[in-house]
Parts: structure tokens; C-alpha cells; sequence
């Protein structure tokens, strides 16, 4: 069965050339393509694609709201393009529920690594943003406040095997059927990791999962090498 993806981005021309990227793969397909974020997240609706691609500087809604709808629908695995890798784009990409963060200057070369990765259940960070996180950058928020406390209760073997499961966006469902529990006993077994290791989101999940080594992030490319630009 076919990979299947979503694009969305509001320049046809560069959507098209993603597009095109995408479909010399053999094993995937581009399921849908949308000019703004409101599209994009009725196209997910109606499509279930199995990675969605978000310009994040779209009308109407941009990639970042958009991210955060589509994550309060489902556990899809989104990837957002940006010019910006500022501090504040990469802590909005992260905590929205991005799993990937492509720069668009970069994605004739990093697009398909990324999907790639996605596809593996792993992260797709472009060097800065691998940086901050391994260097615990984003386990601060916004006031700078600590989001848990300083010593982190150790998790179980089964816990671990848990933390994995959601941080690869698996449902409690999921979850159940792998680790063949109950969804009931799946759910409480993730309230009960997220109070006991202090975190408020999936995504402060997310990210103790890379911190701890539990999930694994794509190695980025090698810089040396050419690449190209879309758009």
C-alpha cells in the first residue's frame, strides 16, 4: 500500500514541484494537494492522508493553526515548510504538533528525507532545530518557567514502551492493539506517565522521548552536499 500524502501550500508553482518530488517515489502518492490551511484541513478530513505537508505562511489559515486543528482531529504526522527558523517559528512548529520542519530553501534536498523519516515513525529536524531540543532548549516555555520539575521519576519498562507508542503518534487504540491491553487500560496507563513525568501535552511527550533516547530523530543531511530550493 502506497504512502499516501497531502500538500499544502499556496504558490501552485512551488506546490507543484513538491508534488513532483513526491511522486517519483515509487511507494508514495500525493493524495491531495490545498491552497490554504482551512483546505488543507478539510482535505485531511475527507482524504486520511498518511503525512500532510503545511506551508506554514498560507491565507485564510495559516500551517501553524492549521497543524493544531488537524492534531486535535487525529494523530497525523505533519511536516511544516517555513523561510523561518527562528526560535519563536520552531517553539510555535513543535508545540502545535509538528513532526517534522523542513526550510523551504532547503526542500529539493531535505522534502523527501523527511517524509522519509516520518514514514519510520522517526522526527525530521533540520540541524538548528535538533540542536535546541538535544540541548533541552525547548524544555523551557515561553516565560521561561520549567515545564516539569528538575528531577523526572524514572519510567517502567511498560511506560517506555508506551511513551514510544504515543510519541510515534499512535491513538490509545493503537496503543492497546500493540501492547495488547484494554483501550481503557492504554489511556490510563498514558495519564498516569504524564502525570508521574510532569508533562501537560503530547508534545512535551514528544520531545522527553527524543531527550531520553525513546524515539529517534532522522540524522540530518550533510550540509556539504548541493542541494536545491523550491520556491
Amino acid at each position: 500500500m502506497k504512502l499516501r500524502i497531502l500538500v499544502a501550500d499556496d504558490h501552485e508553482l512551488v506546490r507543484r514541484g513538491m508534488c513532483a518530488l513526491l511522486q517519483a517515489h515509487a511507494d508514495w502518492e500525493v493524495c491531495g494537494e490545498a491552497a490554504d490551511g482551512r483546505d488543507a484541513v478539510e482535505k485531511a478530513k475527507q482524504l486520511k492522508p498518511d503525512v500532510v505537508i503545511l506551508d506554514i505562511g498560507m491565507p485564510n489559515l495559516n500551517g501553524l493553526a492549521a497543524t493544531r486543528q488537524l492534531m486535535q482531529q487525529g494523530n497525523y504526522k505533519i511536516i511544516v515548510l517555513t523561510i523561518d527558523d527562528s526560535d519563536q517559528a520552531i517553539r510555535e512548529a513543535l508545540d502545535a504538533g509538528a513532526r517534522g520542519f523542513v526550510l523551504k530553501s532547503d526542500a529539493a534536498r531535505d522534502l523527501v528525507l523527511a517524509v522519509e523519516a516520518l514514514q519510520r515513525n522517526r522526527l525530521f529536524f533540520t540541524p538548528r532545530v535538533n540542536d535546541m531540543v538535544l540541548a533541552g532548549f525547548l524544555e523551557t516555555g515561553h516565560n521561561g518557567s520549567s515545564r516539569r520539575p528538575p528531577k523526572v521519576p524514572t519510567p517502567t519498562a511498560r511506560e517506555r514502551e508506551v511513551i514510544q507508542l504515543v510519541a510515534e503518534g499512535k491513538s490509545s487504540k493503537e496503543v492497546a492493539a500493540v501492547l495488547n491491553l484494554s483501550t481503557k487500560t492504554a489511556e490510563t496507563h498514558r495519564s498516569n506517565i504524564m502525570r508521574k513525568l510532569g508533562l501537560h501535552s503530547v508534545q512535551d511527550l514528544v520531545l522527553y522521548a527524543i531527550k531520553n533516547h525513546i524515539i529517534q530523530i532522522q540524522p540530518p543531511p550533510d550540509r556539504s552536499s548541493t542541494g536545491g530550493s523550491i520556491g
